[in-house]
């Protein structure tokens, strides 16, 4: 079970869309939109989770063309958001837009988020660690990731909000601009690359 918990933080702690985008709206609009944007995230995560444990995700992704369609898409939104970030110039922008995105913001980005899938998938079929009961485990991986999901995406939301706050001088803007895109880029070559 330590070794899941471990498992569930690594995975979740390294920048991907919601974490990103989390950061983002705590970046461009504060705590409060940035906590129901995350509360949206969440409820789309737990969705997604529950997809991937039902089988009807790998029902969904065994068709070509709705898994070539969900890549262009997460590709697509997570190519946007690198360049975006890229070339913001010298000050830190995670993401931006005229009003918060919410929390149908949130569950829609989870819907088309690459990652979610990759994670959810990789820790419900691997990891066991209560063999006598598929269930009682599966309840448990529910408990544990949400329990370190929870935190892990506040920190990112108060690390765009500090960031925000914080009067760094443009050379440092702008590397940190740069390492954030260079993340994106690499979660969407990952998405891109990954095995069929």
């Amino acid at each position: 079970m330590l070794t899941f918990a471990v498992a569930v933080f690594f995975l979740l702690i390294t920048p991907g869309p919601g974490v990103m985008s989390a950061a983002g709206v705590g970046s461009a609009f504060g705590s409060r939109p940035g906590a129901r944007y995350i509360a949206g995230l969440f409820i789309g995560t737990n969705l997604v989770a529950l997809a991937v444990v039902s089988g009807m995700a790998a029902v969904i992704l065994a068709n070509s063309e709705i898994r070539f369609v969900l890549l262009i898409a997460s590709g697509g939104y997570l190519l946007y958001l690198a360049l975006r970030i890229a070339l913001s110039g010298t000050k830190i922008a995670f993401i931006e837009a005229a009003k918060p995105p919410g929390i149908w913001g949130g569950i829609a980005l989870q819907a088309i988020n690459p990652k979610a899938y990759a994670v959810n998938t990789a820790l419900f079929t691997g990891f066991a660690f209560w063999p006598d009961s598929l269930l009682i485990e599966t309840f448990l991986k529910f408990a544990i990731i949400n329990a370190i999901w929870i935190p892990i995406h506040f920190l990112w939301l108060f690390a765009g909000v500090t960031l925000h706050r914080l009067d760094l001088p443009p050379k440092a803007h702008f590397r940190i601009n740069i390492a954030m895109a260079l993340s994106m880029l690499a979660v969407v070559a990952l998405a891109a690359f990954a095995p069929k």
